[in-house]
């Protein structure tokens, strides 16, 4: 979906690439060995990017992680024990998972991770729904279920075996094939309209101009903001400047995102030529524009700014240490989602699969 809108400081008319409105409910199942301080077993639960449940194998506690999620569940008494209870019998099969795929990979000890990345998403425009369920094996793909043929794909010789175990369990893959199509997208829904004040909202990003010495790039921060539909440019002289380096848009803490360009230029070219940085945020009418100017600097070496420089490094160990506690991802990037399941009659209600040995 494109979103056009003419910007009140250039007056040029831009063209930014929106997210289209598809909500996805995402789960990964993550085992891991000899990972120091690392819990063995953990589970995470994303709705539209933020989490929504967290389970390890030290607590061995499932628990929401927003207020909305025990609406979802205020009429299933015990759901949170139940789910508990079948998460600690998961995390001993996925235990065994691993140490099933280390003899297949003719492994022995050393770090190793197994995990499950499995859910659907639902584009409330066009109505289109998506399902995925996927395996992966130190980084790497490991089997995958392909919803139009109910058959199991085994990039690696040593799923294999797997593949065959699994394609000759039909009602199985049915049951597969019911739950992403039609369970899953069910209560997506569900959460979708339990948490629609949290993810319906919109947020301004704070926006600052950052540079660590005189010669390095300058970096146009924008933080702070949700949706997570943003676009960070720098234009020259009012013309849009592409000779930048963007960064990845990334989750703080507090579940609205960040988001970084770089525009390497020298001092005396910046003082000859106006750059600014444009920042235009999904729901928001008007453009935030920062004029780069040396007032508009923050720097690290000016010591009335190093605080505030600081809290921009902590708050990205942040997300560091949040994503890294949650999942552990494909090395391999992917464009679809993927969501955790169990074996309830709730949202979960999947086969089981990963319940199952490889």
């Amino acid at each position: 979906m494109k979103y056009t809108r003419m910007s009140l400081y250039t007056g040029r008319t831009s063209t930014m690439s929106m997210y289209r409105v598809t909500h996805s409910v995402k789960y990964f199942y993550t085992a891991s060995s000899e990972v120091p301080n690392f819990p063995e077993f953990v589970v995470v639960g994303m709705l539209d990017g933020v989490q929504m449940v967290h389970y390890d194998s030290n607590s061995q506690r499932l628990v929401p992680k927003q207020d909305w999620m025990n609406k979802a569940t205020e009429t299933m008494p015990q759901y949170w024990e139940m789910q508990s209870g079948t998460l600690i019998g998961t995390q001993q099969r996925f235990k065994a998972n691993i140490d099933i795929a280390k003899q297949r990979f003719n492994q022995s000890g050393g770090v190793h991770v197994f995990q499950w990345m499995y859910g659907c998403e639902w584009d409330d425009e066009t109505r289109a729904t998506e399902g995925s369920d996927q395996f992966g094996y130190d980084g790497e793909d490991f089997i995958a279920f392909d919803l139009k043929t109910l058959k199991w794909i085994a990039p690696t010789p040593q799923a294999v075996i797997t593949k065959h175990k699994w394609d000759s369990n039909t009602a199985l893959n049915e049951r597969n094939k019911n739950y992403y199509t039609q369970t899953c997208i069910e209560w997506l829904k569900k959460y979708v309209d339990y948490g629609k004040s949290t993810l319906m909202r919109t947020v301004p990003p704070s926006v600052s101009l950052l540079q660590k010495t005189p010669s390095s790039p300058v970096t146009c921060h924008a933080t702070g903001f949700y949706p997570r539909g943003v676009m960070v440019s720098w234009q020259k002289d009012g013309q849009d400047h592409h000779d930048v380096e963007h960064g990845e848009i990334l989750q703080n803490d507090d579940g609205t995102f960040q988001k970084s360009s770089h525009l390497t230029v020298t001092p005396e070219e910046w003082k000859k030529n106006k750059y600014q940085c444009v920042v235009q945020v999904t729901g928001l009418k008007e453009d935030i524009v920062r004029v780069l100017t040396e007032s508009e600097v923050k720097t690290n070496w000016d010591a009335p700014n190093i605080v505030l420089i600081i809290g921009v490094v902590v708050a990205l160990l942040l997300v560091i240490v949040a994503v890294v506690a949650g999942v552990v991802i494909w090395k391999k990037k992917t464009k679809k989602g993927f969501v955790p399941a169990s074996t309830s009659d709730t949202d979960s209600d999947n086969s089981g699969r990963g319940a199952q040995k490889i």
